[in-house]
C-alpha cells in the first residue's frame, strides 16, 4: 500500500542505531494492532486528548467492553495487570517505533500521540489494512537493519539450511544490538516479522521452531487461531435450542462479529458525513432528511463473511431504511427491487472514490468484487479487471434481470446510474471509466 511505503521512506528504522528490540513484539498479530489502533481513536476522540498513556487505553470502557469479549481475557480493572499491559503496550510499542504515533519520556512513563491520523484510521479500519501495514513494516525495518537479504534468500530457496540461516542470522542480530540476550525470546519475536512476510509473499515460514510444512496461512497469524468467521453458524440443528451451549469460540466469535460490523458502520457513517454531508447514498430528490442508517446490501443474518464490509453497507434516510429497504419494517424481508438499486448506487459511490485524486481511498476494488461474488453466491466477478465498472453493471444487471425492467423504483435507477464511457489506455489490457454529468452531491 502506497500510503505506508510513501510514510516509511521518511525513516530510519535501523536497529543497530535505536537498540531497541521493542520495535515488534509477541502480541503485534495483524488483527491486534488494528483492535489497539480503533481503541486509541475512541479514546482520543471521547476524552478530547492529545497524549495517552498505555494504562489509559486498556483502562478505558471501550477498550475494555471489546477486548475482553473478543479475546476471553479477565477483566482488566480486576487482574491480569502485566498481561494487559503486554497486550496494549507492545502493539502501541510498534505504533510509536514505526512513527504512526509520536513518543515521549517522562522520568519512567511513556507519553503517546497520534503523529499520522490518516495511516491509524486506515490500520483501525480493516484487519487486511493493519496486515499490508506491517508488511511493508517489518520489511522497511530489516532492510534498514541490514538483514533483508538472509530473509530474502530464505524466501527464494524454502529448505531446512536457508531457514535456519535466517533464524540464526535474527537472532545473532538481537542479540548483538538489543538489550534482549536470550535466543528462546528472539525465537517467539522471530515468528512476528517472518510469518506476516511469508504469508504475503505464499511462502513457507515458521511453527514451533521450525520451518512450516506448508505455506503461512491468515490463521497462522491471527492472536487467536480459531477462525471467528467459521464460528458464526451457531447450534447445531442436530440437537434443541435448551441443549445448546455455546462454545468459548462461538461466544468469541459473536463479539468479533459484533465489534467489526459496528466498527464499519461507524466508518461508514463517518465517510458518508465527511464526502457526502450526510445525505443518503441512494440519491432521491424527496428525502430531504439525513441518512442516518448503515443498511447492509446483502443481510448480516445471510452473509456474515461479508457483515463488516464497508462495500457491503450503504448510507439510507430511515423511510429508504424501513420502508423500501424492508417494506412495512419487516426487517428480515429484503426488497429485490431496491437491493438492485443499492448496488447500483453503491456501485457509483465506490467507483468515484477509487478514481478520485485523493491519495487515502475508502474504499477497495477487489473488496466490492469479493462481495459481490459473496452476496450473489459466485465467482463471476472475480475476472473483472481493475476499475472496469463497466463490467460490474453487467454482471450485476444480469443476476437482477428480473428487477430491472419492471423494477418500482426505476427513475432512482436513473438518478444513481453511473454514466461511464470505456477508454483504452495506451499498452493496457484495462479499461478506464470516466464518469460523465455526475451532479455535485452525487460527487
Amino acid at each position: 500500500m502506497i500510503l505506508f511505503t510513501d510514510f516509511f521512506d521518511k525513516y530510519d528504522y535501523d536497529v543497530r542505531k535505536t537498540g531497541d528490540a521493542r520495535w515488534i513484539d509477541q502480541k503485534c498479530t495483524y488483527d491486534v494492532v488494528s483492535i489497539i489502533a480503533d481503541c486509541i481513536i475512541e479514546y482520543v476522540d471521547e476524552n478530547s486528548v492529545k497524549e495517552f498513556t498505555v494504562s489509559d487505553i486498556w483502562h478505558s470502557d471501550y477498550a475494555r467492553e471489546n477486548v475482553i469479549s473478543i479475546f476471553s481475557k479477565p477483566d482488566p480493572e480486576l487482574k491480569a495487570v502485566k498481561e494487559y499491559d503486554k497486550y496494549f503496550g507492545q502493539p502501541i510499542k510498534l505504533l510509536g517505533y514505526s512513527n504512526i504515533l509520536d513518543v515521549r519520556k517522562e522520568k519512567n512513563r511513556y507519553y503517546y500521540s497520534i503523529n499520522n491520523r490518516e495511516l491509524l484510521e486506515k490500520i483501525a479500519l480493516r484487519p487486511t489494512n493493519a496486515l499490508n501495514f506491517l508488511y511493508e513494516y517489518i520489511v522497511k525495518v530489516l532492510k534498514d537493519s541490514g538483514i533483508w537479504a538472509s530473509f530474502e534468500e530464505f524466501f527464494k530457496i524454502q529448505t531446512k539450511e536457508s531457514y535456519k540461516d535466517v533464524r540464526d542470522t535474527f537472532i545473532r542480530f538481537t542479540i548483538n544490538n538489543t538489550k534482549i540476550n536470550g535466543e528462546t525470546e528472539c525465537g517467539r519475536i522471530f515468528t512476528k516479522v517472518i510469518n506476516p512476510l511469508a504469508f504475503k509473499l505464499k511462502k513457507q515460514g515458521t511453527e514451533r521452531g521450525r520451518i512450516s510444512k506448508n505455506t503461512i496461512t491468515l490463521s497462522d497469524l491471527q492472536y487467536n487461531r480459531a477462525n471467528w468467521r467459521d464460528d458464526l453458524s451457531g447450534k447445531d440443528k442436530s440437537i434443541t435450542r435448551a441443549e445448546h451451549e455455546p462454545t468459548v469460540a462461538q461466544l468469541q466469535a459473536r463479539a468479533m462479529a459484533s465489534y467489526t460490523v459496528n466498527k464499519a458502520k461507524k466508518a461508514m457513517r463517518k465517510f458518508n458525513d465527511n464526502i457526502y454531508n450526510g445525505k443518503s447514498e441512494v440519491y432521491q430528490s424527496t428525502e430531504m432528511v439525513n441518512a442516518t442508517q448503515a443498511h447492509h446490501i446483502f443481510t448480516q443474518s445471510d452473509y456474515p463473511t461479508i457483515a463488516d464490509y464497508v462495500e457491503n453497507l450503504i448510507m439510507l434516510t430511515p423511510n429508504q431504511h424501513y420502508s423500501m429497504a424492508h417494506p412495512n419494517n419487516k426487517t428480515q424481508y429484503v426488497d429485490k427491487d431496491f437491493q438492485y438499486l443499492c448496488l447500483i448506487a453503491k456501485s457509483t459511490k465506490i467507483y468515484l472514490d477509487l478514481t478520485s485524486e485523493k491519495e487515502d481511498k475508502f474504499y477497495d476494488f477487489d473488496d466490492y468484487i469479493f462481495v459481490l461474488n459473496t452476496g450473489l453466491e459466485t465467482e463471476d466477478f472475480s475476472s473483472i479487471s481493475y476499475l472496469d465498472f463497466a463490467s460490474i453493471i453487467d454482471k450485476i444487471d444480469y443476476y437482477y434481470i428480473d428487477n430491472i425492467s419492471n423494477n418500482k423504483y426505476y427513475k432512482l435507477i436513473d438518478e444513481n446510474m453511473l454514466e461511464i464511457n470505456p477508454i483504452y489506455l495506451n499498452n493496457k489490457d484495462s479499461v478506464r471509466m470516466v464518469a460523465e454529468d455526475q451532479s455535485e452531491y452525487r460527487l
